[in-house]
Order: structure tokens, then C-alpha cells, then sequence
């Protein structure tokens, strides 16, 4: 009996300090390269339904104004329309990502960084002059790394950010996944250190 009790202490004091282990993060980072991708992939798709949408009305806008049926050469011009507006969306698709970096400093600090980046093309193909261009791009480059204090309570962590700011994220049951929300969006950060 005596044997058994004492086996039961050690693999309770086991499990408390595997469990105890699962909370401590100092150290661990977690990334995505790009936060945005499935929000500029659903941006993409919505826009070409739209584009569609437009050249319809375009064509039947067309048809009403001449009385006749578009030919070649007029449904070409809109086609055209719509091929630069789809190509422009192909291109704000490439040329803006925000990375995102997680990195705990110790138990109860930890550091968060976006990294945006806006292609020139993109900026200027929007119609952003290039005084506002470079201003913008600097701005981008200068943006500091947050740091916050945390909490985790089961697989929820906590984050104070300092007066009534609070933010949660979601570790996964393994630890390879961190998830949150930034403006209602989800995105997953994995762990890379």
C-alpha cells in the first residue's frame, strides 16, 4: 500500500510539473507571414463578383442608351475596364502584407510586432501621390513593437496593453498555434522558436 501511495504522490508531482511546464512560454515565438492573406483573398473574390456585376450593367446601361445590342469593339472597351480593376486587386493582393511576431520575454512580458509592408506599384496605382507614398512608407517602417503583460489561464492568454486595452489570444492544445481576432478577423500565428 505504502508503495502505491507513493507511486501516486510521484506521477501527481509529474503531472503537475508537465502542466505547470505548458504555462511557462518564456522564449517561444510564433509568426505568420502574412495576417491579411484570407482577408485579401476574400477581398479578391468579392471584387470580381462585383466587376462582373458592374459589366453587366455596363453592357446593359450601353444597350438602353443606343438602342441596339453592344458590338465587338464597345464590349471590348468595357472589358477592358473590368481587366484593369481585376488587375489591380491582383496586385493589392501581392503588395500588402502585415506579418505579425509573438515573442514571450519571460513569464509575464511578452512583445508583439507588425510588419506592414505596402508595394510602391500598389500605392501608386491606387492613386497615392508620391509625397504620400514615402511618408506613408516611413511611417510603416518606424511602427514600434507593442509590449504587454500576460496572464495565461488554460490555453487563454491574457494580454494587459495598459489602461482599459485588453486583448486575448488562444494557444493550441500542442503549442505549435497561437489564435486571435484583429478587427473581427481570425488569424493564426505558428511557432517557430
Amino acid at each position: 500500500m505504502r508503495k502505491f501511495v507513493f507511486l501516486f504522490l510521484f506521477l501527481l508531482t509529474v503531472g503537475a510539473t508537465s502542466v505547470f511546464a505548458q504555462k511557462d512560454l518564456t522564449g517561444r515565438e510564433y509568426y505568420n507571414p502574412n495576417i491579411l492573406a484570407a482577408e485579401m483573398n476574400d477581398l479578391v473574390k468579392d471584387a470580381d463578383a462585383q466587376l462582373a456585376k458592374t459589366r453587366a450593367e455596363a453592357i446593359a446601361k450601353g444597350e438602353k442608351k443606343l438602342g441596339r445590342k453592344l458590338n465587338q469593339q464597345e464590349l471590348a472597351v468595357i472589358d477592358k475596364k473590368i481587366k484593369e480593376g481585376q488587375e489591380m486587386m491582383k496586385a493589392m493582393k501581392k503588395g500588402m502584407k502585415t506579418a505579425v511576431t509573438v515573442t514571450f520575454k519571460s513569464d509575464k512580458e511578452l512583445v508583439m510586432k507588425a510588419d506592414m509592408k505596402m508595394d510602391e506599384a500598389v500605392m501608386k496605382a491606387a492613386g497615392i501621390g508620391w509625397a504620400k507614398r514615402k511618408l506613408f512608407k516611413a511611417a510603416l517602417a518606424v511602427m514600434p513593437a507593442q509590449k504587454g503583460k500576460y496572464v495565461v489561464k488554460g490555453n487563454t492568454i491574457y494580454i494587459d496593453e495598459g489602461g482599459n486595452d485588453r486583448d486575448t489570444l488562444y494557444l493550441s492544445k500542442d503549442g505549435k498555434q497561437l489564435y486571435g481576432k484583429m478587427d473581427n478577423k481570425k488569424f493564426t500565428l505558428n511557432r517557430t522558436k
